[in-house]
């Protein structure tokens, strides 16, 4: 099976967010699987957790260069933990058919590309799509604002068909902390929370996210 290869940045270089083809064949670790997202919830069910919905800033004095001047959209924050998605860290583009392919899921008819994002440092091979919520499959998690997140090659499928939702980002990987951590970060201003604003988060130019972000900013938690 004709499979493809995405070309990664490293998060912490300079070059990161530069966006590269794919190109024919892949190494087989590359093989992307969806996952469902921790932890389980009823279809479609709405997170009401507390900065769900929101996105974290990477304030000026963040060392991790994971992170550095990262954008961060919240799909889950609750006594268990926080669960989010980065949105500004595009690392490469291709065919959805091929992307499709390596799922070993149905390509035929597939049309148009698609761009990957770097959704975190956690479970780099598992995909994530934070979409509109006119889409929404049984799995998906349906968050604050009109916005849902869903970890299913099915909705991939929808959208290389014309049939996906209006607006979304395709990731690998994703971020997450341990119960109290994400707390402990933002009363250490390592983080600021700002609305979960739809025209930032699906804006074309990842590189002005967390600069609009920031200018968004009024105080830190």
């Amino acid at each position: 099976m004709k499979m493809f290869r995405i070309v990664f940045t490293d998060p912490a270089s300079p070059t990161r967010g530069h966006v590269f083809d794919w190109r024919a064949g892949i190494l087989a670790a590359l093989l992307i699987s969806f996952l469902f997202l921790p932890p389980a919830r009823t279809p479609a069910q709405e997170s009401t957790d507390s900065t769900a919905g929101q996105l974290l800033v990477a304030s000026a004095e963040m060392r991790d260069p994971r992170f550095v001047e990262t954008v961060i959209y919240v799909v889950k924050h609750n006594s268990e933990g926080a669960f989010g998605l980065v949105i500004n860290r595009p690392l490469a583009k291709g065919p959805i058919e091929d992307l499709l392919k390596g799922f070993g899921t149905n390509s035929k008819g597939a049309k148009g590309e698609i761009v990957v994002h770097y959704g975190g440092p956690v479970g780099s091979s598992q995909g994530f799509v934070l979409h509109s919520d006119d889409v929404l499959l049984d799995s998906s998690i349906k968050v604050k604002g009109g916005l849902a997140a869903t970890s299913d090659a099915k909705l991939i499928e929808a959208i290389s068909h014309g049939k996906g939702p209006k607006q979304f980002l395709f990731m690998l990987g994703y971020a997450g902390w341990a119960p109290g951590q994400l707390e402990a970060e933002l009363k250490a201003s390592a983080w600021y929370v700002v609305s979960g604003d739809k025209a930032l988060i699906f804006g074309k130019d990842a590189d002005k996210k967390w600069r609009q972000a920031m200018d968004k900013r009024q105080i830190s938690l």
